[in-house]
């Protein structure tokens, strides 16, 4: 007899629903940075690690992309850090600025071509010269 907006109806199913909501939310919310700080938002299989002083770059490939972030060394500070991907007859993609755990992620479409990825944290830096021909 009562709809949804009105009588008994409402709040027992408001108080079925509400509840369920939030626990799916708040799972998907919790979830979410771990799998970031993970691959630090980057798609697919990491292929290679190119490891320098004050950090790596880690870089992932799918079948149509590759993308890349900077990793420091010591996580949590404040620091100036950048990351670029060039994929070979094309221009470099850039994030810098001061970040805390990671720069990045980049991303470019390569399929089927070499890429250049440089990275920096503070006063270190790395390049992986052409990969993934």
């Amino acid at each position: 007899m009562f709809g949804w907006w009105g009588g008994a109806g409402r709040t027992a199913r408001a108080l079925g629903v509400v509840p369920a909501g939030l626990l799916l939310a708040a799972g998907g919310v919790l979830a979410a940075p771990v799998a970031e700080a993970a691959t630090g938002g980057c798609a697919g299989q990491r292929t290679t690690t190119v490891a320098f002083a004050t950090g790596e770059i880690r870089v992932y490939r799918t079948r149509t992309s590759v993308c890349a972030v900077t990793v420091p060394t010591r996580a949590g500070t404040r620091q100036e850090m950048a990351v670029s991907v060039q994929p070979r007859g094309g221009a470099p993609v850039r994030d810098a600025g001061r970040f805390t755990r990671f720069a990045g992620p980049v991303t470019v479409p390569a399929v089927s071509r070499c890429v250049y990825v440089k990275g920096d944290v503070g006063s270190g830096s790395g390049d992986s010269g052409w990969i993934l021909c």
